[in-house]
């Protein structure tokens, strides 16, 4: 294996094809394309290099010559994603701007619901979260927090989202309305008041709940920023 295709380097830092051998026939944009078309319509777990390959009416063998592995491939798709951005020169508010980066990243992982699960798993740097990396310390430049800090923000702002998302996803399955009723059972039992304070206290008229994605994000960089 020649140095540039060695697989301790990120993809990004390897050639799309190897310089001898025949002419490309594809692109990493293509491929990358139909696997985050696939894991759109059926999920993460779909994503395969042969389903890849059959989408594109090709071989799988073929696909290797552009992608080394699945994991390769995983990181181009959520690199893609991050392409998504509608990144607007900074305002002077930072806490505006990096709310409207929150609201734009719980956009584009409820858009791609298998996003939200790389995100948390497998968090990845590309063409395209660096640009995003960037924005978010341009906007925080002149701002006294230090550069550790200023990372961890972006680091932060990224996993909440997606662990927020994938909150919303799962209080939509049956389990988590039969969790909800064994907690109301389990409060009136009398055995734990301080759990029937708690839900007496936050307890809200059925489709009135409301949204606290941009309160806890807010909360949350201003923890870190200051």
């Amino acid at each position: 294996m020649m140095p540039d295709q060695r697989q301790d380097v990120v993809i990004w830092m390897r050639p799309e094809q190897a310089a001898a051998g025949r002419p490309a026939e594809r692109s990493r944009a293509e491929i990358t394309a139909a696997a985050v078309a696939l894991a759109d319509a059926e999920g993460l777990e779909a994503v395969s290099m042969r389903r890849v390959a059959a989408a594109l009416d090709t071989g799988a063998a073929s696909l290797y010559r552009y992608v080394a592995t699945r994991d390769d491939l995983l990181d181009l798709m959520a690199d893609h994603a991050g392409g998504e951005y509608a990144l607007a020169a900074p305002t002077g508010d930072w806490r505006a701007d990096l709310l409207d980066v929150a609201r734009q990243a719980r956009h584009i992982m409820r858009r791609h619901p298998w996003l939200a699960t790389l995100a948390v798993t497998r968090p990845v740097l590309g063409p395209n979260g660096v640009g995003l990396l960037e924005h978010i310390l341009t906007v925080l430049d002149g701002h006294p927090a230090s550069p550790a800090a200023k990372l961890e923000a972006f680091a932060l702002l990224t996993a909440l989202t997606a662990v927020f998302v994938q909150h919303e996803r799962a209080a939509a399955d049956p389990g988590a309305r039969r969790t909800a009723a064994y907690l109301r059972h389990a409060a009136a039992s009398g055995d734990h008041p301080r759990l029937a304070a708690l839900l007496g206290e936050s307890a809200e008229p059925p489709g009135d709940v409301p949204d606290r994605f941009e309160a806890v994000v807010v909360r949350t960089l201003a923890g870190v920023l200051g």
